[in-house]
């Protein structure tokens, strides 16, 4: 382990702010000089903006000029929430209030303090991160000027820049390669869903969902009297992938009784469908064996008789979402309402195709999300390595 001198960013370095000019004046919004803000703060290295400023509107606002070799650092804003937002500017720049130049005296590499600031400010910010008043996030100014980086001689900077770059392009292509691959398990399983159940193709009977169902209902709009443990009481929330309810991350009860009175209008069983019907409209759930639960007004339950295959139903249900969501009602939030979906269309052929149907998909479903899975767990292992290679370059020990 090498013992390198450290030094605080406040005293090593020039640290200053920008700002905004006058949206109010067209002419200072009509130049070729980048206006970085926190959009532009996506790569490692910048030169260009979305925004273009004049020379005039630096001379007259609070915004400055970040010159090559500068750090801009995103400190205020949610989006400090995705981690630290750090770039180095590779050719002069304007940029605003919400973020801060760093600009690195002769002997410390810029690319050197960019990955020795985010070594030490990986782990939620290293005290410097905080919320506002109005709950954004920000890095306090004071505790950024007191963080201490490692200063070896330039020569070792150099050294390490060379190889954490080799190793960061080596793991950027790979991560390329994992979010393709995950991109591609979920399209093949949506083509084959689309292609299953293409009305150019599919030429079976259509019912409505009213017919076809022995019972439509919603949950209850009311809030009921919640008691410390007792029957589950979920929302739209607890549904998640692969047609599953999650009544184990329940966060409110009720009492046996309450669940009793409910069951009048509402009480999920095995088999039974629920399709989320405000916020996120469309998703869906087939209720387990075992599962004892009831269900708020943002969900539908649908029941049917024996004659009908419950994932048939689900998965062609899934394969309409995007029409399910354009006929959502409602200003202030939309959703779906019991007489839209009693009078939704389902095809439907005999109970042996929606069998083989049904099972066919849900094969498809489960390898798809394993290899999702899969690529899931490979980013994430990806990004471990990096910042493992950080820790090791900035203790001394690559």
């Amino acid at each position: 382990m090498k013992a390198w001198p450290t030094e605080r960013i406040g005293d090593a370095c020039t640290i200053f702010s920008g700002g905004t000019p006058s949206k109010a004046n067209p002419n200072y919004w009509r130049g070729a000089i980048p206006w970085v803000t926190a959009k532009d703060l996506k790569a490692d290295r910048i030169c260009d903006a979305e925004l273009h400023i004049t020379q005039q509107a630096c001379d007259e606002s609070a915004t400055k000029i970040a010159p090559a070799g500068a750090l801009l650092m995103l400190v205020r804003g949610m989006g400090l929430a995705n981690g630290m937002q750090i770039g180095e500017v590779t050719s002069p720049v304007a940029f605003n209030q919400d973020i801060r130049a760093v600009i690195p005296p002769a002997r410390i590499e810029s690319r050197f303090l960019l990955l020795a600031l985010r070594h030490c400010l990986a782990n939620d910010g290293a005290g410097v991160l905080s919320s506002a008043a109005h709950g954004t996030l920000k890095i306090d100014s004071d505790a950024l000027r007191q963080v201490a980086v490692p200063v070896p001689p330039l020569s070792e900077q150099r050294r390490i820049v060379a190889i954490l770059d080799e190793a960061f392009e080596g793991i950027a292509t790979a991560k390329a390669h994992a979010e393709r691959n995950l991109r591609n398990a979920r399209e093949v399983f949506e083509r084959q869903l689309q292609a299953t159940f293409d009305p150019k193709v599919a030429s079976w009977p259509v019912y409505r969902l009213g017919t076809l169902c022995t019972q439509v209902t919603d949950g209850t709009h009311n809030s009921p009297a919640y008691v410390e443990m007792g029957v589950p009481m979920l929302d739209s929330k607890h549904i998640g992938d692969g047609f599953e309810i999650d009544d184990s991350r329940a966060e409110k009860f009720i009492a046996p009784d309450v669940d009793a009175q409910l069951a009048q209008r509402c009480k999920p069983s095995e088999g039974d469908i629920l399709i989320s019907s405000r916020g996120t409209i469309g998703k869906i759930a087939i209720v387990k064996a075992g599962q004892d639960f009831n269900i708020m007004g943002n969900m539908i339950l649908l029941r049917f008789p024996s004659s009908v295959d419950r994932h048939f139903i689900a998965f062609y249900v899934l394969s309409r979402v995007a029409h399910i969501e354009s006929i959502a009602r409602g200003v202030a939030q939309k959703g779906l309402y019991l007489g839209q979906v009693r009078d939704y269309e389902v095809p439907v052929p005999s109970l042996d195709e929606q069998r083989r149907i049904g099972k066919r998909l849900q094969c498809l479903q489960t390898e798809a999300a394993r290899l999702c899975e899969v690529m899931k767990r490979k980013l994430a292992t990806l990004d471990e390595l990096k910042q493992s290679l950080l820790h090791r370059a900035f203790g001394g020990a690559l």
